[in-house]
């Protein structure tokens, strides 16, 4: 699969903009507070330092700048999915190696929550390979969010694309977040994903905030988009009314067996680059420095941490993918002073 590169290109950054404005909120017309996509270009071209300083700034204007939210990620329907997102291990046309399974069992998933309770997680985060989940799926994952929810955690879910009447069912159950990332840029996405449109994912979160529950979205960095693809990104997650309370960002885990196995890593600084620009657009979201953290050095994080991330999954895996093991992760926000919320 051949990832675009040419997103720079001045002839074409005027129909960029208007599909960008019409993707933003496809049921409201664009406001003047909106984050245009050169107006965040711009943050990423500032010199490293003052935009770590801008940063930073907003950052201890909306938080406690020493104190980073734990969630822990738990795939309860791994595999098997129909979609072929360029980056995903659990797509069923790839060949990455990777075995199906069904949906677990609710006291299964119930008793690793309490576990990730008891090493410190806030937000306990449950995960489906579904391109969306049929009615019958829903019940058994319903009852999870209950029963997790009683322990005392924040509980989310990420299913896939979700129908009418879905949503409801799951604020009924008292879901506090639910996770669908835009994943890439407007222009660029139909370069990853093939099988559903971006206009499909705003679909499902227009049904998720109409539900009243909190919008868990952002996107990977990392799969040959330039810096002005990653301003654009940026730019649709911050242009949200309201923006997602919860945004991801992702740093590209290449798997072997997708299409995106080869793509060249993306400079770290590059990548702490995004971290500040949503920080700076998005000032009362929590942003959250998400997959592709285990391939970081402590000091690649800690400048994360500089540059506004305040959430993390915290955990060995994350899906089907590494992340830094809990006690690695105890010994950096010791190091770092920095404590759970």
């Amino acid at each position: 699969m051949t990832v675009s590169t040419t997103l720079d290109s001045a002839s074409c950054s005027s129909d960029i903009q208007a599909k960008e404005i019409r993707l933003v909120r496809p049921r409201k017309a664009a406001t003047s507070g909106e984050w245009h996509t050169d107006a965040v270009l711009a943050l990423f071209d500032l010199p490293f330092n003052d935009l770590m300083f801008r940063a930073q700034q907003v950052h201890r204007e909306n938080f406690d700048a020493n104190a980073v939210q734990r969630s822990t990620l738990l795939s309860i329907k791994t595999g098997g999915c129909s979609e072929d997102c360029g980056y995903c291990s659990q797509a069923k046309r790839y060949q990455t190696g990777l075995e199906s399974e069904e949906l677990m069992a609710v006291a299964e998933v119930v008793d690793k929550a309490r576990i990730a309770k008891e090493n410190g997680a806030s937000r306990f985060c449950m995960g489906a390979a579904w391109r969306g989940p049929k009615d019958r799926d829903l019940e058994p994952v319903i009852e999870m969010v209950k029963q997790v929810k009683a322990l005392g955690l924040e509980t989310c879910v990420t299913l896939g694309m979700l129908r009418e009447g879905q949503a409801a069912k799951l604020a009924d159950a008292g879901l506090d977040y639910y996770n669908h990332n835009l994943d890439t840029a407007a222009e660029m996405y139909d370069s990853i994903i093939s099988t559903h449109s971006q206009a499909d994912r705003f679909d499902t979160i227009d049904k998720v905030r109409d539900a009243g529950i909190h919008v868990c979205s952002g996107g990977i960095i990392g799969m040959g988009e330039s810096r002005r693809g990653r301003a654009a990104l940026i730019s649709q997650l911050a242009s949200m009314d309201p923006p997602p309370e919860s945004v991801p960002i992702n740093n590209l885990v290449r798997v072997e067996g997708t299409p995106l196995a080869d793509t060249p890593p993306i400079d770290i600084f590059e990548f702490i680059r995004t971290i500040a620009a949503a920080r700076i657009t998005m000032p009362a979201s929590y942003v959250r420095l998400s997959a592709g953290r285990r391939e970081m050095s402590d000091e690649a994080q800690a400048m994360c941490f500089l540059a506004g991330a305040n959430s993390i999954f915290y955990g060995d895996k994350l899906l089907t993918t590494g992340n830094p093991d809990v006690e690695g992760d105890a010994a950096l926000m010791q190091k770092l002073g920095i404590k759970s919320v």
